[in-house]
């Protein structure tokens, strides 16, 4: 979510011509993230966030925005995109793609507890089940075939040992995507990006606080889900493979965390339990979810676009993930 592309106040004037939100009161970028352009607009009907579409074309677009309105209309917090006055969802800026989306509550917990674990895994659970109606289709577009693309282009610029295992890895995870038993995972709508930066928690009310439900009487509550622009059709044990990577791990090491993972895994599956064929290959899935993020950031490391507000995360963190999931991880005993 780097800026890629400037808006200028006229820019946004006649673009917001578009939308009956009132007037404009405060309009900036936001720095973090590296994919799209997105800013903050508070006008005196709300507070939004817009976002212009880097990579994502307007084919593609519509795929992300209607899930988005599917997971809102089944009560999953996420943003909900804003129909322009013609009924669209979005509109070209600067010759982008480009979407107004209801901005959630509050701010992300980048040192989760127990208690934040639950609530993303059962909110993941229900995100996982409302998606099963939702009948357009679009791939993880960062999945296998992205990395067999990316892969050769990042060799030259790696040392011997992280050209062996970029190349070692993508062997075995193409064997695993081409098993038998990879078919049979079930799969759906998936969010691919749950990291704690995508994820909002915000105060309770203090009359609610001292009657939370959660594993502890938390005075925090999940706030909703954001950023769905990884999002694609994928196995779900893909997608929690993904956030127990970045939420239940211990910073410094990649070693996965025991007391978050199993609270995480267990909320989980109070709402949707795991099928036998998942928790039999929940090692190939750790290592295929700390794959795809260690290629991505290594492309955006070695070989990255210009842009007016841009922070690369440090490929070396998901190696380190990588290389201790090489190791085995029986998570079925965070089950019981």
């Amino acid at each position: 979510m780097a800026v890629f592309t400037a808006v200028s106040s006229s820019d946004l004037t006649d673009w917001l011509r578009h939308y009956s939100l009132g007037e404009v009161i405060e309009f900036r970028g936001i720095t973090s993230g590296i994919e799209n352009s997105n800013f903050f607009l508070t006008t005196s009907q709300g507070e939004y966030v817009l976002t212009i579409f880097e990579k994502l074309t307007a084919a593609q677009l519509p795929f992300y925005l209607d899930l988005m309105r599917h997971l809102a209309a089944h009560q999953v917090p996420v943003p909900d995109p804003l129909p322009r006055d013609d009924g669209a969802l979005f509109g070209m800026l600067h010759g982008k793609p480009a979407a107004l989306v209801t901005k959630l509550e509050g701010a992300p917990e980048l040192a989760p507890s127990e208690a934040h674990c639950i609530e993303v895994g059962q909110m993941l659970a229900r995100l996982h089940l409302a998606g099963r109606d939702f009948a357009p289709y679009q791939p993880n577009l960062r999945s296998l075939p992205w990395w067999r693309d990316t892969v050769p282009t990042l060799l030259p610029h790696l040392n011997d040992a992280q050209r062996t295992l970029l190349t070692s890895e993508l062997a075995w995870q193409e064997a695993f995507f081409a098993s038998a038993a990879y078919a049979e995972l079930p799969a759906g709508p998936c969010h691919c990006d749950l990291f704690r930066d995508n994820v909002l928690f915000a105060t309770r009310p203090a009359a609610s606080a001292s009657h939370a439900h959660s594993a502890t009487a938390s005075n925090t509550r999940l706030g909703g889900f954001f950023d769905f622009y990884f999002a694609g059709c994928d196995k779900w044990l893909f997608d929690v493979a993904v956030t127990i990577n970045d939420w239940c791990v211990d910073l410094a090491s990649g070693q996965l965390e025991p007391q978050r993972t199993g609270a995480l895994l267990r909320a989980y599956q109070t709402v949707r339990p795991f099928t036998a064929a998942e928790t039999a290959h929940w090692n190939d899935m750790l290592r295929a979810a700390a794959y795809r993020f260690w290629v991505s950031r290594l492309y955006d490391f070695h070989l990255p676009r210009t842009a007016e507000l841009l922070q690369p995360h440090d490929p070396g963190h998901f190696e380190r993930i990588l290389r201790t999931r090489l190791t085995g991880a029986d998570l079925s005993r965070y089950l019981s």
